[in-house]
């Protein structure tokens, strides 16, 4: 891919030649990366008054996990508390909060998508098109396998106190918790199909995936250690087992790709010589 291409797909929009002062006009470019920004605040803002006013349904969703976790427990430890008189406040804002940026993740990832497909090309736009439909679904199923296996984990962690001692759960830093271990099972679930991106764009070939594959298997592992907030090792399995699954589904489409692009061009080899 050339510089010009690289530059199309950063600035949103394509890219005008350089003028006889060597400058490059970004106006354009600057005013519609602050119309996608209002764009998506709105969203959020939308999505935070609404889960305000759903705030019990968002908060038992929230507490689920920990409430699961304790009843496990033979003591059934730890005690809930807030902090200072702002609080119950900052709780409702927080709480609510991260329930907008799950909720609305399909719409604030289309602004993103939506900003830089004017800077491709036909063939490409095409191909985002289909990505930009993946990439929402796929975050927010990271999101849910977090969720599901988040009890789990406290149970394990919560356990792990020693006798005679009682672990006092301050809320705010569980929602803080809970929301990292989310956000980061989401994220984890994108990045192979940023890989996918990558061997579109010529930058990554199916051939280097599978040469590098143990490497990338123990990565996924490693990065999955570091990710989780609770480094557990049944937190961690579980993210690296789906984003290994997800690799190899990657390593298969940019193989597959790369056969198609061998017969494309081999075909205007042949037409050329003909």
């Amino acid at each position: 891919m050339s510089i010009t291409g690289v530059a199309r797909i950063f600035v949103g929009r394509p890219v005008h030649p350089v003028g006889d002062d060597g400058r490059m006009a970004l106006s354009d470019h600057l005013r519609e990366l602050r119309a996608r920004i209002l764009k998506v605040a709105i969203i959020l803002l939308a999505g935070l008054l609404v889960s305000l006013l759903f705030f019990q349904q968002v908060y038992d969703i929230v507490y689920g996990p920990l409430k699961d976790a304790r009843a496990n427990l033979p003591d059934n430890s730890g005690l809930d508390t807030t902090q200072g008189p702002a609080g119950g406040l900052m709780l409702y804002l927080k709480l609510c909060g991260f329930a907008s940026v799950v909720a609305t993740s399909p719409l604030w990832l289309y602004q993103i998508w939506a900003f830089i497909v004017p800077g491709l090309h036909a063939r490409e736009k095409k191909w985002t098109r289909v990505f930009a439909a993946i990439a929402g679904p796929l975050f927010l199923a990271g999101v849910a396998l977090g969720y599901l296996t988040l009890a789990k984990g406290l149970e394990i962690l919560i356990g792990l106190n020693p006798p005679g001692l009682t672990n006092l759960v301050e809320f705010n830093e569980y929602l803080q918790f809970f929301s990292r271990t989310l956000l980061v099972f989401g994220i984890s679930f994108e990045i192979p199909l940023f890989v996918v991106l990558l061997n579109l764009a010529g930058i990554i070939s199916g051939k280097a995936l599978a040469a590098y594959r143990p490497w990338i298997i123990v990565g996924t592992f490693v990065f999955a250690a570091i990710a989780t907030p609770s480094a557990d090792p049944f937190t961690m399995t579980i993210m690296a087992m789906p984003m290994v699954v997800l690799f190899l589904v990657s390593e298969v489409i940019a193989r597959s790709n790369d056969k198609r692009r061998a017969k494309r061009r081999a075909a205007l080899v042949a037409a050329a010589e003909a």
